[in-house]
């Protein structure tokens, strides 16, 4: 109260001044300590990735045109006869390449093939499964989790001469079909139980993937179809297949990728036998590598390992390419 007896009028507020925060502008030091202590956050991945993927990349790629046995002070280079004598040149290493080239085709071509076969039926039932979806899909992708080492054993013990298949078939009433000499001893079923134990291995990943690709379907295009008349057949032909072309570009990418490069399965089981009925391109790669003793062979490993990149890097684009156009 004044004097006067009328009350003291009070300073106005300005609203929203004191509520207003007060953005500090960053300098450009502080920026700098920004910029430095990210940097030094990534720098360990980098250097990693620097010393484990580029050095290596790139001295695997020098190696291929070398002659070295991975001791001697000094590599001997020699251009391209590296890749001269995998492909033509060399009496002794040319026909093992050839040979491990041609069933390394045929696991190429078989194995995407009976994958996607397997995969895309058995993820269509299990989509329509409602009970115990769960489980079944655990079992499924049981394959893919477990240790491939263990698995492998697994299967060289069931299909050996005395083995599971062998005794299933005998109790079935279908002893023609048994393998005296086990489904791996015998140089005509050898390849083929090979390829059937890569797709055994590859269909997990690829029944989910499949699975996932049919739950992001539009129902309305399901049941669009089916008031047209197109029955399950057709609507699975038709309409659930077209639209899962992405995926199974995946797939067979995926599979094309071990059938090239998943050379253990090979080397566990069957170690490229009987004879070499069973060699593919990375296991004698392999073989180049780490079990010719001293001698220099490196750079053909290196080779034959740039030569399988090559190849991978072919399919991979043709892929890409028809998907691109497809859609």
């Amino acid at each position: 109260m004044t004097a006067l007896g009328t009350p003291s009028a009070s300073p106005p507020r300005t609203v929203g001044a004191a509520a207003r925060p007060s953005h500090r502008r960053a300098t450009p030091g502080g920026r700098g300590r920004e910029a430095l202590t990210g940097y030094l956050f990534i720098a360990p991945a980098v250097i990693l990735f620097a010393v484990m993927g580029l050095y290596t990349v790139g001295y695997g790629f020098l190696l291929g045109f070398a002659r070295w046995n991975g001791f001697a002070p000094h590599w001997d280079w020699v251009g391209l006869d590296n890749y001269a004598d995998l492909l033509w040149r060399d009496p002794v290493y040319a026909p093992r390449v050839h040979e491990a080239a041609r069933h390394t085709l045929y696991v190429m071509i078989a194995v995407p093939v009976l994958t996607v076969a397997v995969s895309f039926p058995l993820a269509v039932a299990l989509a329509r499964v409602k009970r115990a979806r769960a489980v079944l899909r655990s079992v499924y992708f049981l394959p893919y989790v477990t240790s491939g080492i263990a698995v492998f054993y697994a299967w060289q013990y069931i299909l050996q001469p005395d083995g599971a298949v062998n005794y299933l078939l005998g109790v079935l009433g279908l002893g023609s079909l048994q393998e005296p000499q086990g489904f791996l001893g015998n140089p005509a079923t050898a390849l083929p139980t090979m390829i059937v134990v890569t797709v055994w291995t590859e269909v997990p990943v690829a029944m989910l993937l499949y699975l996932t690709g049919l739950q992001t379907i539009d129902r309305g295009l399901i049941e669009a179809a089916e008031l047209d008349g197109a029955g399950w057949w057709r609507t699975q032909v038709s309409v659930v297949w077209p639209l899962l072309r992405p995926i199974t570009a995946i797939v067979v990418l995926l599979t094309l990728r071990s059938a090239l490069h998943g050379f253990q399965t090979f080397l566990i089981m069957t170690n490229g036998g009987p004879g070499t009925h069973t060699d593919v391109l990375g296991l004698e790669a392999y073989r180049l590598a780490f079990l010719s003793k001293f001698a220099p062979t490196l750079g053909l490993a290196s080779a034959l390992g740039w030569m399988l990149f090559a190849v991978a890097i072919v399919p991979a684009l043709i892929n890409l390419r028809a998907l691109r156009s497809r859609v």
